[in-house]
């Protein structure tokens, strides 16, 4: 049983004539004939009574026509719902992201957002060593990350440039320096992310670097409790400059620069290099781009070379 043969069978059924219904679907009379033919045969049933002349329908032609407007008229809404998924009217947009990189994510959502309304856009906090697996079960379509994966198997776009941030309370003792020595923070008491990074190695490598003792007596579990224990006077911390823009431009927070800590960190959007993107993926991607030439730096796009 085909949708064209029910297609052709309600035609017949609402003109109650074969000829008509041929006219009406701009075909032949014999070729409406056989294609009610094939649909009998299918079904195994009579569907029209061929002793009438007004094209009644039998008792499993009634039972059939009713099946048949439920399902033409599914897919006429399945060919709606495309089309609105082709013109952004409807979608879904699956991102995954960690506590840090998510922070990124912030305002491009909202000009997304702003453009397309109708598409649900859910970020999954996710650390970022298994965002790459994840892409590739196909749990989300796009995630942000601070290192760059294996480029044979991932698409990743440098999207925004962040660097390392020496944090403190106003009132401590270094907040009014201009710039810093690694050498200086020898006594300090830092405040740890208790979570290993890439970024964690290259703090701990810089200090042995330098012979500077690093002091990580306190370790928490957030980038937010760490700002608020360390806004509280207790010790200093080493966080992305990201993460703490709102404290710093409020005044809870000071960030002294120090020479030997000035990483610089990229943040790109990855995805699996031979997946097919969605149409909200791909036009949040393009919201990505707007945003890198409309605002500028620190936001970029920047497609990365595979190798």
């Amino acid at each position: 049983m085909e949708l064209n043969q029910l297609e052709t069978f309600l035609a017949v059924a609402e003109e109650h004539s074969f000829s008509r219904a041929a006219v009406r679907l701009h075909r032949t009379q014999p070729a409406i004939s056989q294609v009610i033919r094939k649909l009998e045969e299918s079904v195994g049933e009579m569907l029209f009574d061929r002793a009438a002349r007004d094209g009644s329908l039998t008792a499993a032609g009634e039972l059939l026509r009713e099946y048949a407007t439920r399902l033409l008229a599914l897919r006429r809404e399945a060919s709606s719902a495309m089309e609105e998924l082709k013109s952004l009217e409807r979608g879904r947009l699956q991102l995954a992201a960690n506590e840090y990189t998510c922070l990124y994510l912030l305002p491009v959502v909202d000009a997304f957002r702003r453009q397309y309304p109708k598409i649900d856009v859910t970020v999954h906090r996710s650390l970022a060593s298994k965002i790459p697996e994840e892409l590739s079960l196909r749990i989300f379509e796009l995630g942000v990350m601070s290192f760059k994966p294996d480029t044979e198997q991932y698409r990743s776009i440098a999207v925004y440039a962040d660097t390392l941030a020496l944090v403190m309370n106003p009132q401590h003792a270094l907040a009014g320096e201009e710039r810093l020595s690694i050498t200086d923070l020898g006594g300090e008491t830092f405040v740890a992310h208790n979570v290993p990074s890439p970024l964690r190695r290259k703090v701990i490598e810089a200090f042995e670097r330098h012979r500077t003792p690093l002091n990580m007596d306190i370790e928490l579990p957030s980038i937010e409790a760490i700002k608020r224990f360390v806004a509280m006077g207790n010790g200093v911390a080493l966080v992305p400059r990201l993460t703490v823009g709102r404290e710093l431009e409020t005044g809870d927070l000071v960030a002294v620069p120090v020479d030997e800590l000035e990483f610089r960190r990229l943040l790109r959007l990855v995805h699996r290099r031979n997946g097919k993107l969605s149409y909200a993926a791909s036009a949040f991607l393009q919201t990505v781009r707007s945003m890198a030439v409309e605002v500028g730096a620190p936001f970029h796009y920047q497609i990365e070379r595979a190798g």
